[in-house]
């Protein structure tokens, strides 16, 4: 899991001031700017603070976790069809201002679907799912307490592989903290945001191996405003 770093440490440690709206509205594009930095503070290889505005959200994204059927679809609280819906989420996002894009560079190697590599590619994206809780967490307590994370990939295969999802038994998140949905499974289209601040990004499949895969990465988001 990736270590806290300086500033989410002293944010922690501060007096938690009041609630202010009309304040959080008036630092919204500086924070955002400062979430950035604190993203790759706390491990991620880059981040860019975009406009909610431009945050893309495609039915069609969704319709790629059921056709084919992913091996998560309907086994998580936190993926389709369980998760909200990309309708939902297209008129969630309108009510934002301001998100923190994030990437996770990992080895071509880890990023295949290689069982020498499983331990590995858990770690990493673990590390993306701290990542992304630990920028809520900052923006909550500077008083942006809508702010809301996104992940990458399944929070069951994450951190629940061998286990049921405990929310779909009706029992307590096992890791209610930092479970959360991935980008693609409220319909997010990534892979075009990415490519929109200028990130190179290569579909990863199951066939892919690793000869074929010039680079691997993990995407998440934070939502302000």
């Amino acid at each position: 899991m990736v270590s806290d770093g300086g500033y989410y440490n002293r944010c922690m440690s501060e007096p938690i001031a009041k609630i202010d709206p009309a304040r959080a509205s008036a630092s919204l594009q500086s924070d955002v700017h400062r979430y950035a930095l604190l993203a790759v503070e706390l491990g991620a290889t880059a981040a860019a603070a975009v406009p909610a505005e431009a945050v893309p959200v495609d039915d069609r994204v969704t319709l790629k976790c059921a056709v084919p059927k992913c091996f998560g679809y309907g086994t998580c609280a936190n993926c389709p069809p369980h998760a909200p819906s990309a309708e939902r989420m297209r008129s969630i996002i309108a009510e934002y201002g301001a998100a923190v894009l994030l990437r996770l560079d990992v080895p071509p190697r880890v990023i295949v679907r290689d069982r020498d590599t499983i331990k590995e590619r858990v770690e990493a994206y673990k590390k993306v799912f701290s990542i992304v809780s630990g920028l809520e967490s900052a923006a909550f307590y500077d008083g942006h307490y809508l702010a809301v994370g996104l992940a990458a990939g399944s929070c069951k295969s994450t951190f629940c592989h061998d286990l049921d999802c405990a929310v779909l038994q009706r029992q307590k998140c096992r890791h209610n903290l930092v479970a959360r949905p991935s980008m693609e499974a409220v319909g997010i289209d990534c892979y075009a945001l990415a490519v929109s601040v200028g990130w190179e990004v290569f579909p990863i499949g199951s066939g892919a191996t690793v000869d074929r895969v010039p680079a691997g990465s993990l995407i998440g988001l934070l939502l302000v405003g």
